[in-house]
């Protein structure tokens, strides 16, 4: 007897892809007033059971049920009908037309054939205050943060009625404060009836906010547990292994300073920030959103200029705003936005992992492909990248072998100083565990790494020395010993202007 409470039900679904089987077997409900949670390693075949419910793909064998009837979904039209949304992690919004505009895209409401402008944004001021954003319909996209955008998303999918959302990391770029207010209003679609399917890789985010788990590993269904089962359980059913120790970092003596950077300041951004980071060490900056931590990695690599100071690679000095110079020097960038700035995404796994070494391996204006390959196929081999051959295109990997590129990249090129700017965000715990020892394996081999990071777990996890920044400047220093959640966080909201300042006076 079918459950009358139960909106959407997948039974033995499987997908293939040429040389892939993304899904064999998978099987999943989802109750009225439920946030389901779907969990997975980066390449479990997530996001491919996210476009069979959206209409992107079709299944290969397998059924989709809704409200107890087989549906065939092919396509958006035939998803929304249905009452399905989808919030993907890149924003399918047009950032020049205004929110209300974005909400009712292809689908706004006439009066005499002519747009009625003030009815759209009258109900779309309707769908704004019920996921609590304060925004003017009219506002352009563009203007707002990614906070709000994801509102506007969510705003957007309630405007179709719908029923089952699917959000696919959510939290991913929000901030603690952010995310919260984002779970409030998770919390009342659910006590309105709407079914949810969370997405998530940050194992707290479950308890929190789920109501039932279900575990997908390598294309199948592994288990469904309660929200409250504990996180080593979740990483078990995950991985199929256990991890006994989530933060493996293998601490050694450190050498030479590898990077300096003196009384570096940009007007208004960061000021006099100061550190070295030595051969064998991992040196971690924390800080709130918005304390300049990735403008100094920036402005380190010279991807961004700055007003004075100066920045030396083994001792030698280091032209400012100047990224040929910093990748001379031995200095890599892994960017915050891989996809954005680490990645040409149209382009293969070989030639991406080719970018920075491209220069040296051309002789009279020809590339030597042989031995791109070659490279590309030893440091493919080396991290363990999980594809089907060099030539894939990058863009559809998983965020953790994405990752792994964008570093392999700086693996090739024998960068001696990597910077690491939110190395696992959006990156599952498998993957991340992988990441980690390969930080293991850079400090062991001489380099040194600097690591910003939002998560604090991992900073104290894996740094040898913590900096913590407030307010754009270094705010203090802790040893690994001493670096504990309250003394970080302490530093992080201190505003070291105001201390300079009181010390001054009281000289």
């Amino acid at each position: 007897m079918s459950d009358p409470d139960e909106l959407l039900r997948i039974e033995g679904i499987r997908k293939t892809f040429p040389g892939v089987v993304a899904l064999d077997g998978v099987d999943f409900a989802l109750r009225r007033g439920e946030v389901h949670v779907l969990l997975g390693e980066n390449g479990a075949g997530k996001s491919t059971l996210i476009k069979m419910l959206s209409g992107a793909h079709t299944p290969d064998a397998g059924r989709i049920l809704v409200d107890g009837e087989e549906v065939r979904i092919d396509g958006a039209h035939d998803s929304e009908r249905l009452g399905i949304a989808t919030i993907h992690q890149e924003f399918n919004l047009v950032p020049d037309l205004s929110v209300a505009e974005n909400i009712y895209l292809g689908r706004q409401p006439r009066r005499f054939g002519m747009v009625d402008r003030k009815r759209m944004e009258a109900d779309a001021g309707d769908l704004l205050a019920r996921v609590g954003v304060d925004v003017s319909p009219r506002t352009p996209v563009r203007e707002l943060g990614i906070a709000r955008m994801q509102m506007v998303e969510i705003a957007k999918a309630l405007s179709h009625d719908t029923r089952v959302l699917v959000m696919d990391e959510p939290t991913a770029v929000l901030t603690t404060g952010e995310v919260e207010k984002l779970f409030a209003i998770v919390r009342q679609l659910r006590a309105d009836g709407v079914g949810v399917v969370f997405i998530t890789h940050h194992l707290e985010e479950i308890a929190a906010l789920g109501d039932r788990v279900t575990v997908i590993r390598d294309g199948r269904t592994v288990g469904q547990v309660p929200a409250s089962t504990g996180e080593d359980d979740l990483v078990r059913l995950m991985v199929g292994r256990s991890i006994e120790q989530q933060y493996p970092r293998e601490r050694g003596d450190a050498g030479a300073a590898l990077l300096t950077v003196e009384g570096l300041t940009r007007d208004g951004v960061f000021h006099d920030v100061g550190f070295e980071v030595r051969a064998g060490e991992v040196v971690g900056i924390a800080g709130l959103v918005g304390a300049g931590r990735t403008e100094v990695a920036r402005a380190v690599f010279g991807a961004d200029p700055y007003d004075s100071g100066s920045v030396r690679a083994g001792g030698a000095s280091v032209r400012r705003h100047d990224v040929n110079a910093a990748m001379a020097a031995g200095i890599g960038l892994v960017p915050e936005d891989r996809k954005g700035q680490g990645l040409v995404l149209d382009a293969s796994v070989q030639d991406n992992l080719g970018l920075v070494t491209l220069r040296g391996a051309t002789r009279a204006g020809l590339v030597d492909l042989r031995r791109q390959r070659e490279a590309a196929e030893r440091i493919a081999g080396r991290l363990g990248v999980r594809m089907a051959g060099l030539g894939q295109q990058v863009r559809t990997l998983s965020g953790g072998n994405q990752q792994k590129v964008v570093i392999g990249k700086w693996l090739l090129a024998d960068a001696r100083v990597l910077i690491l700017d939110e190395p696992t965000r959006g990156i599952d715990v498998g993957a991340k565990v992988e990441i980690y020892q390969l930080i293991n394996e850079l400090t062991a081999a001489g380099a040194a790494v600097l690591m910003i990071s939002s998560d604090l777990p991992e900073v104290l996890g894996m740094s040898d020395r913590v900096l913590v920044m407030a307010h754009g400047r270094i705010a203090g220093e802790l040893p690994a010993g001493e670096a504990t959640q309250d003394a970080v966080m302490a530093l992080a909201v201190s505003n070291p202007l105001t201390t300079e300042t009181e010390a001054t006076r009281g000289q």
